[in-house]
């Protein structure tokens, strides 16, 4: 479906249409990627404008359990701003003495900010919503329990307004939480309302960021290069055998994180993938603020930001009827990354996978995810 501007919406495609994308590893000017991919990702670091104060992680284990035949660890380590972190770190409960791999696995976006990590993990007391989230997107699965039970650590952890970094409604203006009146925190109407209120109300996180001087995506890569900071203190894991992934939000998060951080060596990114002149035609409204990092698309498109890692080994995933991508714009995007893995000569480690249905990361797609991991992690 096209886009909602009216005539504005013509503007918006020529100008999307116009970009050449200069800085992108086809453009005939880049033949060295190492140089190429450090005067990219400085350039690209200068528009997130994510620079907070530098603060220790302080880093807690806040309690230890094994469930579902896995050794697992609440965490935590704080931010420069707001509350700490809150994460899961798991394991095998047979690993004791190995250097095992490690993924860290991302959580959606969902529209769904109560919970974070509880979205694509099991643990004991499942909340009533995170099973109806799993049962619909992820075919039931907590896929980062069933990729540690192949013998991965597995950090999970909550973004920037999920989880325990949400927003505290009573801490905002009372104007802007009146669905929630009367309802008991914790409750499944509490949580659904909660999401209503985040979703009506999101134009206004972006906006504070842009005129503080920040950016969201900024933000976003801050923090999740802040669990791989963590990650990387534990003793369990081999430095060397880093990956992530995750659906949708998670898989914008996988781009950001495997274009901008070298520690990453392998990722699966699903269902998030497509050129930035294809969403402003035809999905510009189906997504969130957290996407959107100004003036990016005068250097390069959303398939060149990924291989700023150089080609290290990446999987993208599809999905044929996915509303949220214009099936051009996924088609647009995996031949680029085709093209810009072949003249980096790693063709092999490009996979491009297309699957039948809507928005999701089910079972096939994590069987398959799974295995790209285990070739090369």
């Amino acid at each position: 479906m096209k886009n909602l501007m009216g005539n504005y919406s013509d503007m918006a495609e020529k100008i999307a249409n116009s970009c050449r994308y200069p800085c992108s590893y086809l453009d005939e000017q880049w033949d060295d990627a190492a140089i190429w991919q450090r005067l990219i990702r400085g350039r690209v670091f200068d528009l997130l404008s994510y620079n907070p104060p530098a603060a220790p992680l302080n880093s807690k284990t806040l309690k230890s359990f094994e469930h579902d035949g896995l050794k697992m660890e609440l965490v935590s380590w704080d931010q420069p701003f707001g509350p700490p972190t809150e994460a899961y770190f798991i394991r095998p409960i047979n690993s004791d003495g190995k250097k095992l791999p490690a993924v860290v696995a991302l959580h959606d976006h969902s529209g769904f900010k109560y919970f974070g990590k509880e979205k694509i993990i099991g643990v004991p007391g499942e909340h009533e919503t995170v099973r109806e989230l799993k049962a619909g997107t992820y075919e039931g699965a907590s896929w980062a329990n069933e990729l540690a039970k192949r013998g991965y650590a597995v950090l999970v952890h909550d973004l920037f307004l999920w989880g325990s970094r949400k927003m505290i409604a009573g801490q905002v203006h009372e104007k802007f939480t009146k669905n929630m009146e009367g309802l008991k925190e914790g409750t499944t109407e509490y949580v659904r309302a909660y999401h209503k209120f985040c979703g009506e109300h999101e134009n206004l996180i972006a906006k504070s960021l842009f005129m503080a001087g920040t950016t969201w995506p900024g933000v976003m890569l801050y923090e999740d290069m802040r669990a791989l900071d963590y990650l990387l203190t534990r003793s369990e894991i081999d430095p060397d055998r880093v990956g992530c992934g995750g659906l949708s939000g998670g898989g914008e998060r996988t781009i950001f994180l495997t274009g901008m951080d070298p520690r990453i060596k392998c990722s699966v990114c699903s269902g998030f993938m497509t050129t930035f002149a294809r969403t402003v035609e035809y999905n510009i409204s189906h997504h969130t603020w957290m996407f959107h990092l100004p003036h990016l698309a005068n250097m390069i498109d959303l398939p060149d930001l990924v291989t700023l890692s150089g080609g290290n080994p990446l999987m993208v995933q599809f999905c044929n009827d996915d509303p949220l991508f214009d099936i051009k714009g996924m088609k647009e995007s995996n031949e680029k990354l085709g093209k810009i893995f072949t003249k980096m000569s790693k063709a092999e480690q490009y996979s491009g996978r297309f699957y039948p249905g809507k928005h999701k990361f089910d079972l096939a797609m994590q069987d398959e995810a799974f295995k790209w991991y285990d070739r090369w992690l």
